[in-house]
């Protein structure tokens, strides 16, 4: 989503790095191109005049533009006010962590307009809620509007396994937030999440019907559905409802989509209440809690590593994890450990994803593009993996050229994509084996370094041989020192 907006950033503050010195006028300079840069991104007016004011303040002071390095300064200054419009990240920040300690069963309740995804978000709260905080939840359909609308939420509990209010036919909103009240006591649900209807725009039925639906079941938070994709019309939504419904939270989907992220930008500003959730995709389990630090550090080229051990950690089955260290130890990698490691890319949400969240990878993300490269080749080296043999997949040396062959016509590809999956499994069995000598959070530096992943992926990049900043082919990718890297995320590896 922040593509766009990230490049602009990016190439700005490329020019404040490479000068040794900084003048008044470079800094004034700058901020006009990163005004025009967040209002080409649809962020809202007022938000834009006001981030622009706060940066320029503290960019032109002395300590500033006298300290050694001016450009990374004029930088963590724009990233941290990108922080405080997003939300702030300190002890005066609003709480973003659903208020889950009130007397249950908790209500929350979801509004928005129709087609924001109200539906899909209460189904993905209540899967979250019952496999992250261990809450016992149930969800109820508001919504007798809609074709359909109650079937679908049924069919989506059933899929996240929790529990739907049963449907009784003409029954109004009202009284079904009366009996969903009734049930989830009943059941003794945490908590109770209640998906309002929604129209195509603000009117005076639909206020009425959420005053009313609230007034019945007193909600402790009532999140706001916002449609990323709608650009700044989504703000216009979020001001009618914030002056109408006593809002608790905003909740953004889509936000894996190709908007231009002002929405995301303006709407802790125009609603004065924070973002809790981001929806990252189409799965069930694609939701998120919203992290303004993260987020920043991702429209800044930065990356968000922490996010992407989670994601790690989220992926890699225990199991499977301790299965993978035992047969280091022994200085075995085969093929099946590397379809396994293939399969794990493509649920943390294939290299795109990956590559977004890796410092430094802003670069990689772009060739990647460019290349017409997409999640497709992990698919495609699953396939080729897949139309191997069991004793092949041991014994990568059995593969002679009649083989590969064969392996390649019974995956649908060429020799020489094969030949890139054996290259790659060489290159990593490689890497590995430097994890296993250096040990513990000395050999995550080889995962990244001069031999480590950068240089297991040739040839990804297609004609190119090889994927630049990945070190693909050369292997001189970006050294990440474990050392530099925060507590919090030390702990987590040391953990994994």
């Amino acid at each position: 989503m922040f593509d766009n907006l990230s490049d602009r950033l990016g190439n700005v503050f490329d020019k404040l790095k490479g000068r040794g010195s900084l003048s008044e006028a470079d800094v004034r300079e700058a901020m006009r191109e990163v005004r025009i840069a967040l209002l080409e991104a649809d962020v809202a007016l007022p938000v834009v005049r006001r981030f622009i004011d706060a940066v320029t303040e503290k960019a032109i002071g002395s300590e500033v533009l006298k300290s050694v390095t001016p450009g990374q300064q004029v930088v963590k200054i724009v990233n941290d006010e990108l922080v405080e419009m997003l939300g702030g990240d300190g002890e005066d920040a609003e709480p973003r962590e659903l208020n889950l300690n009130a007397k249950p069963p908790v209500v929350i309740m979801m509004v928005g307009l129709q087609g924001s995804g109200k539906t899909t978000t209460t189904a993905k709260l209540g899967k979250l809620l019952r496999e992250k905080h261990g809450k016992k939840a149930m969800m109820a359909s508001l919504d007798v509007n809609r074709p359909a609308a109650q079937e679908q939420l049924k069919v989506l509990g059933e899929q996240v396994d929790v529990a739907t209010l049963p449907i009784v036919a003409g029954q109004q909103p009202v009284d079904i937030a009366r009996r969903a009240m009734e049930s989830a006591k009943l059941q003794a649900a945490d908590v109770l999440l209640l998906d309002t209807a929604g129209r195509l725009h603000v009117d005076e039925a639909l206020m009425a019907e959420m005053k009313a639906i609230a007034s019945v079941s007193t909600p402790v938070e009532v999140l706001l559905v916002v449609d990323s994709l709608t650009g700044q019309d989504a703000v216009n939504v979020a001001q009618s409802f914030t002056g109408e419904v006593p809002l608790t939270g905003v909740v953004l989907t889509r936000m894996d989509g190709d908007a231009r992220g002002g929405a995301a930008l303006s709407m802790r500003y125009v609603t004065g209440k924070p973002v809790k959730f981001a929806g990252t995709g189409e799965k069930l389990d694609a939701i998120e809690a919203f992290d303004p630090k993260r987020v920043a550090s991702r429209i800044l080229g930065m990356g968000d590593v922490v996010s992407l051990v989670e994601k790690a950690a989220t992926a890699i089955k225990e199991e499977e994890a301790e299965a993978l260290a035992r047969k280091m130890a022994k200085g075995e990698f085969d093929l099946d450990d590397l379809r396994m490691q293939l399969r794990q890319m493509q649920s943390m949400g294939g290299l795109g994803a990956l590559a977004g969240m890796m410092p430094g990878m802003k670069k990689a993300k772009a060739a990647m593009q460019q290349s017409g490269m997409d999640d497709k080749v992990l698919v495609h080296m699953d396939a080729i993996i897949g139309s191997m043999t069991a004793k092949e997949r041991k014994l990568p040396k059995l593969l002679n050229a009649k083989r590969k062959k064969r392996v390649a016509a019974g995956s649908g590809t060429q020799v020489q994509d094969v030949n890139k999956v054996l290259k790659m499994h060489q290159e990593m069995s490689k890497a590995m084996k430097q994890i296993k000598k250096m040990g513990g959070l000395k050999g995550l530096g080889a995962l990244f370094g001069k031999g480590g992943m950068g240089a297991a992926m040739p040839g990804l990049g297609g004609a190119g041989g090889g994927l630049p900043g990945l070190g693909g082919g050369g292997g001189k990718g970006p050294s990440v020192d474990p050392d530099t890297l925060p507590p919090e995320l030390r702990d987590m590896l040391n953990k994994k």
